[in-house]
């Protein structure tokens, strides 16, 4: 995707989608939503990390950094392939369709999903298993791993990998065989779920691309200590004898939290990576490149400079600035993808303690920053996250999934923020004495006639909800990661709004101004009953 040009798009991850099965997946509902960004003007839908979620249900803390959630696999296409049981889909638990109950969702789906597996060895066709064991060939680099790994941990209770004993937590030779044969059913159904979830994003990244809609998705800088990536590769970073963090990730005190920020990630032994070439990395954005059009990098700034934390301590507040050697890693990324891709298809998440050496990193390559248009009422008439201010080369957002909403921050916000947004919004009534009801919108139309080249809004500020919606609250360790909508949330005139906001901004369709209004697609459309297949 060319991040030059002007277009818009919308924030939601694919566990909001609406569906019978408990969480959004990647099935017929996220086709529908595509049709209905097109219906927009809208030519960008962002997500979040599509990986297996961790802690707290967090795509950020994933046990993996190469594969995909096996809870977005849509189970519909499994039963038209004759591999699952219409029974077993057919009397769900009594899901909360306002939010993802992942303590009932988790085991339902994937015992469904391990039947599954267990009907394709029984009854694939010769072309869906010629299909498979080429996929697996092709990504036995990470693959391997991984399934091995998710197979040890469900052996294990969930145990974290250093806790599964000596032998397997240094990956000795013989008792990773003696696992991969006595664990092969479980083995064989983590890499049939993967299988699944590729050419599921991939179907719906083609239905994507055949109606204007490119996909972007979200790179945490980091990984999990629990995870496959650091359990496969240790020496990569920074652990003890006893496989333990010698030092975590964070940020330091500021503003926001005088302890500042302890995330607890594993550091990399940015030496050790550099020495080989960053292939970990170059395979890491090669799989994302693979499945996205574009993707954010979450933290750029540790790029630059990491927060180093002492293991021990408990709050960020010890911690000091180590560098990464980002020129060196993004010129080996240019040279790996900059010539097929031009300019890397990348955005910088360049918020919170920003040195000029991050700015440095992120102009040389010509990567977008971040503008969050709320929080600069927080401010006064300079702020850089005032449109007024923004440079194209930027991605301007209505909120983010770990800020509070457009009209949440309204009635929370003091009566002087309400007034300097009243003001340059034209909204939220006079001298921001009113409710707030018609300030998300008119947040989104400021942000569309931005100069920045890329505009992007949360569902959750499209359709004027409050903070109750919101999908993440930092710091918080529970009631997360669970958001979904519904249809009967969205109005008919807010596709056809947003259409018109977009065409007179330069970022959709112009003769959208003077189209007429079309009937509402509905669920089972022509182009989602068309697009409904596993690959």
């Amino acid at each position: 995707m060319n991040l030059s040009e002007r277009a818009s798009g919308v924030v939601l991850h694919p566990t909001s989608l609406p569906g019978p099965h408990g969480i959004g997946d990647l099935g017929d509902e996220a086709r529908r939503f595509v049709d209905w960004l097109a219906s927009g003007g809208q030519r960008l839908w962002q997500m979040l990390p599509l990986n297996p979620i961790g802690p707290g249900h967090s795509p950020y803390q994933s046990p993996s950094a190469f594969a995909g959630s096996g809870l977005m696999v849509a189970l519909q296409p499994l039963v038209e392939r004759g591999w699952l049981e219409a029974a077993a889909i057919a009397g769900p638990p009594d899901f909360d369709d306002a939010g993802v109950d992942h303590d009932t969702v988790i085991p339902w789906r994937w015992a469904r999903l391990a039947q599954a597996a267990q009907g394709f060895r029984q009854h694939a066709k010769a072309v869906d298993a010629a299909d498979f064991a080429a996929w697996q060939a092709s990504e036995a680099a990470w693959l391997d791993d991984w399934a091995l790994f998710a197979a040890l941990k469900d052996e294990h209770g969930g145990q974290p990998w250093w806790a599964w004993g000596e032998a397997l937590a240094r990956r000795d030779a013989a008792a990773l065989q003696a696992a991969r044969q006595r664990l092969a059913d479980g083995i064989a159904t983590h890499r049939f779920v993967q299988w699944c979830f590729d050419r599921q994003l991939a179907a719906l990244r083609a239905h994507a691309h055949a109606a204007g809609v490119r996909l972007m998705g979200d790179l945490p800088i980091f990984v999990a200590h629990d995870s496959a990536d650091v359990w496969a590769r240790p020496d990569l970073f920074f652990l003890d004898e006893q496989n333990q963090l010698t030092v975590v990730a964070g940020c330091p005190p500021d503003a926001y939290s005088a302890d500042g920020q302890r995330w607890g990630n594993p550091l990399y032994r940015w030496n050790r990576m550099q020495a080989e070439g960053f292939a970990w990395w170059l395979a890491r954005v090669r799989r994302a490149l693979a499945q996205l059009d574009v993707f954010r990098i979450d933290h750029f700034r540790g790029f630059a400079a990491c927060w180093e934390v002492p293991a021990d301590s408990p709050t960020a507040r010890r911690g000091r600035w180590a560098p990464a050697p980002g020129m060196a890693l993004f010129s080996a990324m240019a040279a790996q993808f900059g010539a097929s891709h031009g300019r890397l298809p990348i955005v910088a998440e360049d918020l919170g303690t920003i040195t000029p050496d991050v700015i440095v990193l992120r102009d040389h390559f010509g990567i977008p920053g971040m503008r969050i248009v709320h929080e600069a009422f927080m401010g006064d008439a300079r702020h850089d996250f005032l449109p007024h201010n923004h440079v194209p080369a930027c991605l301007a957002y209505s909120s983010t999934h770990d800020s509070d909403t457009v009209l949440g921050w309204w009635r929370q916000a003091s009566a002087a923020q309400r007034a300097f947004a009243a003001e340059y919004l034209q909204a939220g009534g006079p001298g921001g004495t009113g409710d707030g009801h018609d300030v998300p919108m008119a947040l989104i139309r400021a942000t569309s006639r931005s100069v920045a080249n890329l505009a992007l809004f949360t569902l959750q500020d499209v359709l004027s909800l409050d903070g109750r919606h919101r999908m993440n609250l930092p710091g918080s360790s529970s009631g997360n990661w669970r958001w979904r909508f519904d249809w009967g949330m969205v109005g008919e005139q807010v596709a056809p709004t947003l259409a018109r906001i977009a065409a007179a901004t330069g970022r959709g369709p112009f003769d959208a101004l003077t189209a007429q209004p079309a009937p509402r697609a509905g669920p089972t459309s022509a182009a989602s009953a068309a697009g409904r297949r596993l690959t």
